[in-house]
């Protein structure tokens, strides 16, 4: 084997090896996108979102929030968007669609959809956008807030 083919072949094999840590990186990414977090509350999850809010972004959430769904017979997905300023946003008319995007998603899977955690800023840019957003959204200030609505709905105490 010449020279040329020997190193041809070592940058092949780098190549593939770069490929497959590419590959775990991306599923990475994806499984920190959204966090899924138990709740004490039985079948009722929690998932903090963080970072830039984009299409493809929202369209990652939608699949593992699904999946979730599905796999743990998930009956309500609390959403918190408390570490999303309107920094994070990369195109406002974006967010109002994936928003109806995820709530109709998980409404098919049966599962009620709560969102938590607007701040100040990323509400006022939403309402000031023009945006037109779902009168139906179930949105708590906070966590707490939304969890306390829940166990009375369902009867609960904390003890």
């Amino acid at each position: 084997m010449s020279k040329k083919q020997e190193d041809l072949s070592a940058l092949q094999e780098e190549i593939r090896l770069l490929k497959e840590e590419l590959a775990e990186y991306k599923q990475l990414v994806q499984d920190v996108s959204a966090p899924i977090i138990p709740s004490i509350i039985p079948e009722t999850i929690l998932v903090p979102i963080t970072g830039k809010l984009s299409q493809e972004r929202f369209e990652t959430i939608i699949s593992v929030l699904l999946n979730a769904c599905y796999e743990q017979s998930v009956e309500t997905v609390i959403i918190d968007f408390t570490a999303i300023s309107k920094n994070e946003i990369d195109q406002m008319e974006v967010i109002g669609q994936s928003i109806d995007n995820l709530v109709n998603s998980l409404n098919l899977m049966g599962a009620e959809t709560f969102f938590v955690g607007f701040t100040p800023g990323f509400t006022q840019t939403l309402m000031t956008s023009g945006l037109q957003l779902r009168t139906d959204l179930n949105t708590f200030l906070t966590f707490r807030s939304a969890l306390q609505y829940l166990m009375k709905k369902k009867g609960m105490t904390f003890a």
